[in-house]
C-alpha cells in the first residue's frame, strides 16, 4: 500500500534533510499524534506559549491545537472537549444524544483539519512529502481542503484546493484569503456527491511530480488520526457525562460517511464499550442504503462511492437524512423565529445558545442520531455520541436559498412550528438499516468498482480490508509515526 501513506520508513533522505533544514529555520516542531489525542502530553512551554497566539493564524504553534480539547475561545484548554447534551425537548427522544463541537478547531473552525494533519505527517516524517519543493492537493467537498491548505501555508508550500463550484459561497472565500495564487482553487463540476470529478482533476494534476495529491477518502492517515484522536475525546466527553449520571451506558456513534475519516473514532469506541458504528448518508444520494446516486446538499458529506478508509465490515447501522431536513433545520436553528419557537417549546438556552455550532452535515448527524435511537428503541440511560463537524457560519449564504425554495421566500413561526414538529420531533425510522453480513458484503463490494476499476488500488489491497485484523494491525502506526516524529523533531534541534 505504498500509496495509501503508510510508510514506516525514511523513502527520500534527500527530501528528509531538506525539510529538517526548512523546519529548523522556520521554527516548526509538528506535535505527536498521542499529543493531540491528549493535550496533557503538550510541554508546558509550549502550551505557555500559545496564549499569544491567534486561533487563525498561520502559525506553526496552532498545530498544537489541532484537537477536540480548545475551549469556546480556542485559546485555553477544556478538560473535557467541549460538548452539547441535546434536551429532550429539542431531540423528542429520551436517549442522551451527546454532541462533541468541531467549531473549537483552529484555523478552520472544522475537525477536518485533524484529518488534514494526519494525512500529512506521516508524509512529512519519511521525506515522501518535499514542502521545500512540491505543492500539496487537497482533494474534498469543503473543509478538508481548507485544513490542507491551511497547515500548507504554516508549513511554508503551496496548499491547491480541489473541491466541486457548488459549494457555498463561505467555503471559496475564506479559500480566496488563505491561497498563495488563485490558481491554487481549482473547481469541479458538480456539487457535493460530485466525488469522481474531483479524482479526475487529481489524476491530472497528479502526474506531475511536483504535486503531490492527498486524498482524504483513500489515505489511512486519516482513519488512524480520528480512530486515535478522536476516539479517545469521545471517549472522555463520554466518561465525563457518565461520572455525573453512573447509570449511563454507550449504545452509539453517529457520524456521517463523507471521507468517513470520523468513523474511525467509532471503531474506538466499540472496542472499548461495544458500542455500534452508525454511519449516515444523504437520502438524495442512498450509496449504502441501495447502491443509489444522486445529488443533495449536505456540505461535507461527498457521496457517490465508499471511501476506502471506511471499515464497511464493522459498521452495525446505516441512516439516510434528507437534504430538505438539514437545510430546514438549518434556517430553524439560525433565525430569530426559529430559536423563539425552540425557547417557547422548552428548549433551554444554553442549548439554544449553541445551535450556530451547528452546521449542515452536524444537523445531519443530530438527525440520523434522534433516527438511529428510535430505531434501536434507546431509552434516558443509554447515550448516542456524534460530532459537530463545523458550524453554521460556513453556511450563511444558503439559507437565503433554503427559505425561498422551501418556505416560498419567508420564514415565520408557523412555518418554525411546522419546521421542528416534522423534521425534528416527528423524525421517523425510514431509511435505517440494520446491518446483517450480507448488507456489509454488498456496501463493501461497491467501493471495488472505484478503488479497483477506476482508481487503480490492487485487488489484494481491496480486499484485504475484509477482515478486521487489518484495521486492528493499522494501529501499530501510531507509535511507530510518533517516534519517527520525535525523531524528526530531534533533528530540527527544536524538540
Amino acid at each position: 500500500m505504498s500509496q495509501l501513506g503508510l510508510e514506516t520508513d525514511i523513502v527520500d533522505r534527500a527530501v528528509y534533510e531538506r525539510t529538517v533544514a526548512r523546519f529548523r529555520e522556520t521554527r516548526i516542531v509538528l506535535p505527536t499524534f498521542a499529543q493531540l489525542a491528549d493535550p496533557a502530553l503538550i510541554p508546558a512551554e509550549i502550551h505557555a506559549a500559545l496564549g499569544a497566539v491567534d486561533p487563525d493564524a498561520a502559525h506553526p504553534l496552532n498545530l498544537f491545537r489541532v484537537h477536540w480539547y480548545n475551549d469556546a475561545s480556542r485559546r485555553g484548554r477544556a478538560a473535557v472537549p467541549e460538548h452539547l447534551v441535546l434536551p429532550e425537548a429539542l431531540t423528542g427522544v429520551a436517549a442522551r444524544i451527546v454532541v462533541a463541537l468541531g467549531d473549537r478547531f483552529p484555523l478552520i473552525r472544522a475537525h477536518k483539519v485533524l484529518a488534514a494533519y494526519g494525512c500529512l505527517a506521516p508524509r512529512i516524517i519519511t521525506g515522501r512529502f518535499d514542502p521545500t519543493a512540491q505543492k500539496a492537493l487537497w482533494p474534498s467537498t469543503g473543509n478538508y481542503c481548507r485544513g490542507g491548505v491551511a497547515i500548507s501555508r504554516i508549513l511554508g508550500c503551496r496548499g491547491v484546493a480541489i473541491l466541486p463550484e457548488g459549494m457555498s459561497e463561505e467555503r471559496f472565500r475564506w479559500l480566496e484569503a488563505w491561497v498563495a495564487d488563485p490558481a491554487d482553487i481549482i473547481r469541479t463540476p458538480g456539487s457535493e456527491s460530485n466525488v469522481k470529478e474531483i479524482y479526475d482533476r487529481c489524476a491530472e494534476q497528479g502526474r506531475d511530480p511536483a504535486k503531490v495529491v492527498f486524498n482524504q477518502f483513500r489515505e489511512f492517515g486519516n482513519h488512524l488520526a480520528h480512530y486515535l484522536c478522536t476516539g479517545r475525546a469521545l471517549a472522555r466527553l463520554f466518561e465525563a457525562v457518565k461520572a455525573r449520571h453512573p447509570a449511563l451506558e454507550l449504545r452509539a456513534f453517529v457520524s456521517a460517511s463523507g471521507s468517513a475519516g470520523t468513523l474511525g473514532a467509532g471503531d474506538y469506541l466499540k472496542e472499548r464499550y461495544g458500542s455500534l458504528v452508525v454511519a449516515a448518508e444523504a437520502l438524495e444520494c442512498p450509496t449504502m442504503l441501495e447502491n443509489g446516486f444522486g445529488d443533495h446538499n449536505i456540505q461535507g458529506i461527498g457521496d457517490k462511492h465508499i471511501p476506502l478508509i471506511h471499515n464497511v465490515m464493522n459498521t452495525d447501522v446505516v441512516v439516510g437524512v434528507s437534504d430538505q431536513t438539514t437545510d430546514r433545520l438549518n434556517v430553524l436553528f439560525n433565525s430569530e423565529e426559529g430559536r423563539a419557537l425552540l425557547r417557547a417549546r422548552g428548549v433551554g438556552e444554553d442549548a439554544v445558545s449553541l445551535l450556530p455550532a451547528f452546521g449542515l452535515s452536524s444537523i445531519c448527524n443530530v438527525v440520523a442520531a434522534i433516527k438511529a435511537a428510535k430505531a434501536l428503541g434507546l431509552g434516558p440511560e443509554n447515550v448516542v455520541l456524534t460530532v459537530a463537524t463545523d458550524g453554521a457560519a460556513m453556511y450563511a449564504s444558503e439559507r437565503p436559498k433554503a427559505v425561498e425554495r422551501y418556505f416560498g421566500g419567508q420564514f415565520d413561526a408557523a412555518r418554525a412550528a411546522e419546521t421542528f414538529a416534522h423534521h425534528l420531533l416527528e423524525a421517523d425510522t425510514d431509511h435505517v438499516l440494520l446491518a446483517e453480513e450480507a448488507d456489509r458484503r454488498r456496501i463493501f463490494n461497491l467501493g471495488y468498482f472505484t478503488w479497483v476499476e477506476q482508481q487503480g488500488v490492487s485487488l489484494a489491497d481491496f480486499e484485504v480490508r475484509r477482515d478486521q485484523a487489518f484495521w486492528r494491525g493499522l494501529r501499530a502506526l501510531l507509535p511507530t509515526w510518533d517516534a519517527l516524529n520525535a525523531e524528526f523533531n530531534g533533528r530540527t534541534g527544536l524538540a
